[in-house]
């Protein structure tokens, strides 16, 4: 019973937060929006279905969940923000382990993206 609980309420502060990363670029949305999804999953089915079928936010979730496909704009977005705030980073911290740290974290996400399948647009 705490273990749901539990997920409730990180659910929520996730599905909270990546709505708030939605207009905020420092926060990531998406990586947040996953966290919720699993923590609804598995604490509360009927509030899982309604953030997968949820008229904003569901079609990336169920997209990505379903099919491991996003959009070509949500890669464009994700990279366009993660180098700039990984450099600025970089900058602002003059520990060259860190900096390499940041570098690797950069180039595996990058990865990661660029490797995802598209969605194709619906005609």
């Amino acid at each position: 019973m705490l273990k749901k609980y539990l997920l409730l309420t990180l659910g929520t502060l996730a599905l909270g937060l990546g709505v708030v990363g939605l207009f905020l670029p420092v926060l990531p949305t998406t990586p947040l929006l996953l966290t919720a999804a699993y923590c609804y999953l598995r604490s509360s089915p009927s509030l899982y279905r309604w953030l997968v079928n949820h008229r904003l936010l569901g079609r990336g979730l169920k997209d990505y969940l379903e099919r491991r496909v996003v959009p070509r704009r949500a890669k464009v977005v994700a990279l366009s923000t993660l180098w700039p705030s990984l450099l600025i980073s970089m900058l602002l911290i003059p520990l060259p382990a860190v900096r390499l740290f940041l570098a690797l974290v950069g180039l595996a996400v990058s990865y990661y993206i660029l490797r995802l399948k598209e969605r194709v647009a619906e005609a």
